[in-house]
């Protein structure tokens, strides 16, 4: 990717070629034009990222040109340049919408930050259009925003088990989005139609937990004063998810066994069955099938759940997503607030690259919100400067090289076996070179 592209508007040839070749030495991809009239028609088949144009030309002048592109591209940023005499013009140019305006002879040095703080704007307005769109999409699978292949692959399995009427448990660490998961199953699915009842294990406490989830007949115990009907049957005809399901009583665990492989329901202080209609979707915050002596997951409750799983990757692991998800979040919240939407500089986007996110989404959400209402976020790590690339191609090819196992260890989740494979290394070659570089899983 190029530092911008530039449309160049100048009558005056020799400043034209000049300022031209001095932006593209600086990186910009520059398409130069005498005449307003000829950008404005470029700007009809092509899209640059900002238009630097004089203000004192024959035919269409520059305050013409401003007024022309305002109507047809208003979010395209127009940086104007003067003379001395025209700064005037350039303050009313300002006030129709310009950018900045650069006062000639034009500083090198100055036009280039200009242009990279112009093209920033441009670039984050495109990834805010970009991830509406992505948004718009991403409402077909629950609202589960993202673009990196682990999400993907999470919508693409929800579409194919939404329709099916078959129990899941879904897997992913706190904050990772486990209900919006079970609510886009429900709501794909023939049950959205019926009810979606979400129960919190870890916060029912212990001694209600049964009467609760399976209802309780009037003189059960002290207190029972009428019938009552539990989660269960509330959820009858749709959806009943159990999230924290590890943190549901072992002896509770049992009598949930008993009702997914019966499919009815004994309330408290009865004798009969109640015939259950409902899809059941358990969550739990780690992948049980490893350990289940360190579980509190009944071996054979997971068994019974785990013939479908659905595995939500942590943020860490999802590459690009944590700028839109930022972004994504920063500009609700500032809408939602009545507040302009702060930059979200590169600076920013390598913090937030740089943090581990523990809370996932959830965490990510509460920092985006913060930066909307202009408060900044303190708990991210100051990531520093970017170290420079490598002078010579030996040290460039060690940086790639670490890089790609990065990457490759990250979409594994640490196994080295499984990197190794990704990358077509044998798996004592791939230690070796983990440890060359300083890596670890």
């Amino acid at each position: 990717m190029t530092r911008g592209a530039v449309f160049l508007v100048d009558d005056d040839s020799d400043l034209l070629t000049a300022t031209a070749d001095w932006l593209e030495v600086s990186g910009f991809a520059v398409r130069a034009f005498p005449s307003a009239r000829s950008a404005l028609s470029a700007l009809e088949k092509e899209a640059p990222d900002l238009v630097v144009t004089d203000i004192r030309m024959p035919g269409m002048d520059g305050l013409g040109f401003l007024a022309a592109i305002r109507e047809r591209h208003p979010a395209l940023p127009v940086v104007m340049m003067t003379g001395h005499g025209d700064v005037p013009l350039a303050v009313n140019a300002m006030r129709q919408g310009a950018e900045d305006f650069l006062e000639k002879p034009i500083d090198a040095d100055h036009l280039v930050a200009v242009l990279d703080r112009a093209v920033g704007k441009t670039r984050l307005h495109q990834e805010i259009h970009r991830l509406q769109q992505s948004l718009q999409e991403s409402r077909e699978a629950g609202g589960l925003l993202g673009d990196s292949p682990g999400i993907r692959d999470l919508r693409d399995r929800i579409r194919a088990l939404a329709d099916i009427d078959v129990d899941v448990l879904v897997i992913g660490e706190t904050g990772t989005g486990k209900e919006l998961v079970a609510r886009a199953l429900h709501e794909q699915g023939r049950r959205a139609a019926g009810p979606f009842v979400a129960v919190n294990c870890a916060a029912v406490p212990e001694s209600i937990f049964e009467s609760e989830i399976f209802g309780h007949a009037k003189g059960a115990f002290t207190g029972a004063q009428q019938d009552r009907t539990g989660k269960f049957e509330h959820a009858a005809g749709g959806t009943i998810f159990l999230d924290e399901m590890e943190s549901m009583p072992s002896a509770l665990q049992a009598k949930i066994l008993r009702t997914l492989q019966e499919r009815n329901i004994e309330r408290l202080g009865e004798n009969k069955l109640r015939p259950l209609d409902v899809r059941v979707i358990a969550a739990v915050k780690s992948d049980l099938s490893a350990d289940h002596e360190g579980s509190l997951l009944r071996r054979d409750l997971y068994y019974r759940l785990a013939s479908v799983e659905l595995v939500i990757p942590p943020l860490r692991r999802r590459g690009g997503d944590i700028a839109l998800l930022f972004t994504h979040f920063a500009t609700l919240a500032a809408g939602r607030y009545g507040r302009p939407l702060p930059e979200i500089d590169d600076a920013l986007l390598h913090r937030l690259e740089a943090h581990d996110w523990p809370g996932n989404v959830r965490e990510l959400k509460a920092a985006a919100e913060r930066h909307a209402l202009g408060i900044g976020d303190a708990a991210l790590p100051d990531a520093g400067t970017p170290p420079l690339p490598g002078e010579t191609l030996a040290e460039r090819m060690d940086e790639f090289e670490a890089a790609e196992i990065r990457k490759a260890l990250d979409a594994c989740g640490g196994r080295t076996a499984d990197a190794a494979e990704r990358l077509g290394l044998p798996r004592r070659t791939l230690a070796d070179r983990m440890a060359r570089h300083g890596l670890n899983r």
